[in-house]
């Protein structure tokens, strides 16, 4: 006796449902997840092993900003190297 054409479709539907409930999860929902946020962590904590940098509000004249700001724009780190070897040099000299 042969299968209707629906039959037929409905057992290849259940093949095909007990394939995937006996597969195993992607990697990327199973153990790969922890060793993919393993090396997220890692890749922060070498970026967190660079020196800190803290955030410094002062009140300037805007003549001397101005100039500060033309320095900069040569100077290899920007303002920020800029000014960080402006205060080195400032407090070598005070002590």
């Amino acid at each position: 006796m042969s299968m209707k054409r629906t039959d037929l479709e409905k057992k290849l539907a259940k093949k095909l449902d007990g394939r995937l409930k006996s597969s195993l999860p992607p990697q990327r929902f199973a153990q790969g997840a922890a060793v993919a946020a393993a090396q997220e962590e890692r890749k922060a904590s070498k970026k967190e092993a660079a020196p800190k940098l803290v955030p410094l509000a002062c009140r300037l004249p805007a003549d001397l900003v101005a100039r500060l700001r033309e320095r900069a724009v040569a100077h290899e780190g920007g303002i920020h190297g800029l000014m960080t070897e402006a205060a080195e040099a400032w407090l070598s000299k005070k002590a």
